[in-house]
């Protein structure tokens, strides 16, 4: 089986304009969060992420959050990417509270991971339709921030 690699493909760094809590359901703690923008940057592609976007996020009963998110990325020429993943992040009970209490914690003392999937009609564009993403985050208190690689 061949080995797997991976090839930086951008960092993004999303703003979150809150929560719109649903509750305890039978998945967990369900909590929508609002993107209100951000920003990208890669190799081949840079811009902005635009308003709208959502992360339907779950606590469950195990302490971990699972995450489910769909946001716009905007080019720096003008192309419309639809970029979505689902992630996990989950650690001792004392570092996430920390992490979800807005403090700064040291990326490497949880575990934050993503598949990303990409969308576009951009010709210029259109090799994302066919890549998959992995990617490692962190939560500062200004947003989360990712680097996505792609699999290649």
């Amino acid at each position: 089986m061949a080995e797997i690699r991976t090839s930086h493909l951008l960092t993004m760094k999303l703003a979150v304009s809150g929560l719109q809590p649903i509750g305890e359901t039978p998945s967990g703690n369900r909590r929508v969060g609002l993107v209100a923008g951000g920003t990208f940057e890669g190799p081949k592609l840079r811009g902005i992420v635009l308003p709208g976007g959502a992360d339907w996020i779950i606590g469950r009963p195990d302490g971990v959050t699972t995450l489910d998110v769909r946001i716009v990325l905007q080019t720096d020429d003008g192309a419309a990417i639809g970029l979505t993943y689902r992630g996990l992040r989950h650690g001792p009970a004392a570092v996430m509270d920390k992490v979800n209490s807005g403090q700064w914690v040291d990326p490497s003392e949880y575990y934050f991971r993503t598949v990303v999937n990409f969308e576009t009609a951009s010709p210029k564009y259109a090799w994302l339709n066919s890549v998959f993403g992995i990617g490692t985050g962190s939560r500062p208190p200004e947003g989360p921030v990712y680097e996505i690689f792609e699999v290649l």
